[in-house]
């Protein structure tokens, strides 16, 4: 029964975000998470009516979803950290994002072996796989959060801008799954194994619902960049840029001496 009412709070929540966006305009904006807040919607629906018209193909319906998840969320990650460079964003490179996705990538790799110390012994290889990760991610998003929340003033982002509310939303309930995770890694099955779960749930829901009030209100103007902050992402991009070039050109240089010979 707490299950069902669950899951319907889910796909109400979902919905009522979905629509807020599209009124809103934040497609135009932020494009990936608002694909990312369809997904969701979209997801849950699928995925619910899959497990009950094909029970044994549970796993399987799974393993795709975490896939489209994963792809969902890096999109978003890398959404919102070039949004936060919006200020400077017309004086660096236009394919900086580029090099902000392959940091993030990165990032997701060092992350692999920390996500792997939360995977459950009774889990198989595949599903050990999935499930860390699912929890790469959310450790994933949870720095992204904290980062860009230890930075905010250097970043000139606060509370009332959509790129910290986004990435509070993404962190509160992917601290809170990364806390049952660790319990229930220390915790036999049984009735609060469960209980745990929709606990995750309503983390999710909270976080949902945070969104809708969030894009309900009216942004604040973007401030922008401390000097110190400005010349730095200058700086960073204009190395980028010179070695870019300078790759090219050594590029160059050894097709025409193979040319010559």
């Amino acid at each position: 029964m707490v299950d069902a009412v669950l899951s319907g709070c889910s796909v109400l929540s979902e919905t009522v975000l979905v629509v807020l966006l599209l009124r809103v305009n934040v497609f135009k904006i932020f494009p990936a998470f608002f694909l990312f807040a369809c997904w969701n919607l979209v997801g849950d629906v699928l995925v619910n009516a899959l497990q009950r018209l094909y029970p044994l193909a549970s796993f399987r319906v799974y393993e795709v979803v975490m896939v489209i998840d994963s792809a969902m969320i890096f999109a978003v990650l890398v959404e919102l950290a070039w949004s936060v460079l919006k200020p400077v964003r017309s004086s660096l490179p236009k394919n900086f994002w580029i090099g902000i996705a392959v940091l993030i990538g990165l990032a997701g790799l060092l992350l692999w072996p920390v996500a792997g110390l939360t995977v459950p012994d009774n889990l198989t290889s595949a599903g050990g796989v999935f499930f860390r990760l699912q929890q790469t991610f959310a450790i994933l998003r949870v720095v992204v959060f904290l980062g860009m929340l230890a930075f905010s003033q250097l970043l000139a982002i606060g509370w009332r801008n959509r790129e910290l509310q986004i990435a509070a939303g993404l962190g509160f309930y992917s601290i809170l799954s990364l806390a049952i995770s660790i319990v229930h890694t220390h915790q036999a099955v049984g009735s609060q194994y469960h209980w745990l779960d929709e606990l995750g749930v309503v983390g999710y829901l909270s976080a949902v619902t945070y969104w809708v009030l969030a894009f309900a209100t009216k942004e604040v103007e973007r401030q922008e960049f401390s000097p110190q902050m400005t010349n730095f992402l200058l700086i960073l991009g204009g190395t980028a840029k010179t070695s870019r070039v300078a790759l090219r050109e050594t590029v160059v240089t050894k097709t025409r001496y193979k040319d010559h010979q």
